[in-house]
């Protein structure tokens, strides 16, 4: 008769019910939850991308119909790093304007796809007018100096604000006209316009420019007004006024 091996060990195996039905299924009211969760879920991304579209519609235009229009979004596309910031400034502008509304504060507003500008207090327009958009360009001098002007968006406070003053013609203004800057340059009364309201990075809102100025219309990525509106708004207008342009 066989016996156990010393020192070792004797397993014994019992067996495990498992119930005839299988894994237990979730409640029915669990998985109506879950689905109910996953609709709301979808429905809000929707809302979401919406809401996106709706912005970046205001950026975005047609497709170019004319060799002119091509040409244009050629030299555009070459500045593609600069149009991603400047649309980051455009949802920017709308979205600190559309918090302005809900105040009680005065602010001008610039719709740029309007062409109008606002003069608001929270929800209340106490002055609209027309207004018009500087080009944007790339002006080399002859002497082989650049100046970049892009249409200035964003919100932001008035740096300042001038008036009866006397306006040194830039070098830039020469160089647009195909000239070369003389030694002495030219001081114009109220050169840009009567009234001028300074915003960031030497970007204006200006009434038009005198007769005798060499400048015609808008300064190149500024706002051009009528001086009796500005002069309207012109008391309100502080370095506390905030500015969106969008």
């Amino acid at each position: 008769m066989a016996r156990p091996l010393p020192n070792s060990t004797v397993w014994t195996v019992r067996s495990i019910a498992i119930p005839s039905g299988g894994v237990s299924r979730p409640p029915l009211w669990l998985n109506l939850l879950l689905l109910i969760i996953a609709a709301a879920t979808f429905a809000y991304a929707r809302h979401q991308r919406q809401t996106i579209d709706e912005k970046l519609a205001v950026v975005f235009r047609p497709s170019p119909n004319s060799p002119e229009e091509l040409m244009a979004i050629r030299e555009e596309l070459a500045q593609t790093d600069l149009n991603r910031a400047e649309l980051a400034k455009e949802l920017d502008g709308r979205l600190k304007y559309l918090d302005a509304i809900n105040s009680e504060q005065f602010y001008i507003a610039i719709d740029t796809a309007k062409k109008r500008m606002q003069f608001r207090i929270g929800r209340n327009v106490a002055r609209e007018c027309a207004v018009e958009i500087g080009d944007m360009k790339t002006i080399t001098s002859r002497e082989g100096k650049k100046w970049t002007f892009i249409p200035l968006k964003g919100g932001f406070n008035v740096a300042g604000k001038e008036t009866d003053y006397a306006w040194a013609v830039p070098d830039w203004l020469f160089a647009m006209q195909g000239q070369s800057p003389p030694a002495t340059r030219p001081a114009i009364a109220n050169g840009l316009g009567k009234y001028v309201v300074v915003l960031q990075n030497n970007y204006v809102i200006h009434s038009p420019p005198p007769p005798e100025s060499p400048l015609r219309g808008p300064k190149p990525g500024s706002y051009m007004v009528p001086e009796a509106d500005l002069a309207a708004i012109w008391p309100r207008i502080t370095t506390e006024t905030r500015v969106y342009i969008f």
